[in-house]
């Protein structure tokens, strides 16, 4: 997968997720098979202002290469004065979010608010375009709501802005995270711009290995971005890469989950500390375990673990 200049090692993206996408489950991603991993979004008014929690979330864990580092902000101020404080964290990409649909994003006219005045993406993309070497990618959704879909208007905006990934949430702003992605309209942009270098990729209800497998069939993307569909599942990047070589796909057994979940929690622990991994992994485990027979007896005993030893202790249920 080439973007621009530069050579990514499959098609197969883990999304911008906040509260989930730090170091730890990109490692376990890449493992896994991710080409690459976007960072949680970062406020560009917060790393303008030199936030020590906003700038930990571009922190890379040890060995990651390549990091997709999205950024979101109303207009060309404030990533004009953050493009200094980004710059030294190497980032492979800088993706401008314009898909969130959370009110305290919105209010701050970023996230999906910017769909509603194209303009002020063109400035964006134009701007960090003309200042650094990296890509530039767009990640938004179909528009703001069922009557407004502007998103091949908008998709124009940022590739004649220099633009050289387009990734399209095939939902409205109005429906969130509801509803169902249309994938019909992922098709539409790629038709759009088939005879270009630009790269689409699709996102939205791709939540197993055939989800993903039947995007690329039906709407003939680049790639796919996986956000929720990865979250206690980092299997599925390897799994959809065995589907598309060998039309088979193999589940994770019980042993291989738990093996998974306590290297997630050590790798989080050197990130930061254990009682740190201790609070954060118990989202990633009731996600992991879900539907597997012992799993409420984990979940009950989850919430109250924190060392390793603790953690394991809860996971012996499933067997």
């Amino acid at each position: 997968m080439e973007i621009g200049n530069i050579h990514f090692r499959s098609n197969l993206f883990l999304a911008p997720l906040a509260g989930y996408t730090d170091g730890a489950f990109r490692r376990i991603a890449t493992e896994f098979g991710a080409g690459c991993c976007v960072t949680e979004m970062v406020s560009a008014e917060g790393l303008a202002r030199g936030n020590d929690r906003t700038e930990e979330l571009l922190r890379r864990f040890d060995g990651e290469e390549e990091l997709v580092m999205q950024l979101f902000g109303p207009d060309v101020d404030p990533f004009s004065r953050a493009l200094d404080h980004l710059m030294p964290y190497r980032p492979t990409m800088i993706d401008i979010n314009c898909g969130c649909p959370v009110p305290k994003v919105i209010k701050t006219g970023a996230g999906s608010a910017l769909m509603q005045e194209p303009e002020r993406i063109g400035r964006i993309v134009s701007f960090l375009s003309r200042n650094t070497d990296v890509p530039i990618s767009v990640k938004f959704r179909l528009g703001w709501d069922m009557n407004s879909m502007n998103f091949l208007q908008f998709a124009h905006i940022c590739v004649d802005n220099g633009a050289k990934l387009l990734t399209l949430h095939a939902r409205t702003r109005s429906q969130g995270y509801s509803g169902s992605a249309d994938w019909s309209q992922i098709k539409r942009l790629k038709d759009e711009f088939r005879n270009t270098d630009v790269k689409i990729f699709g996102s939205g209800d791709v939540l197993c290995a055939e989800d993903a497998v039947r995007m690329l069939s039906q709407t003939g993307c680049d790639g796919v971005m996986f956000a929720r569909g990865a979250i206690g599942n980092p299997f599925i990047f390897s799994q959809v890469r065995s589907l598309l070589e060998s039309g088979k796909c193999q589940r994770p057994s019980v042993d291989e989950i738990i093996d998974t979940v306590m290297r997630h929690y050590d790798y989080m622990a050197e990130l930061f500390d254990e009682r740190s991994a201790g609070h954060e992994m118990r989202k990633h485990v009731c996600a992991y375990v879900k539907g597997i027979p012992g799993s409420s007896r984990v979940k009950a005993e989850i919430v109250r673990a924190v060392t390793r030893e603790e953690y394991l202790s809860a996971l012996s249920a499933l067997k």
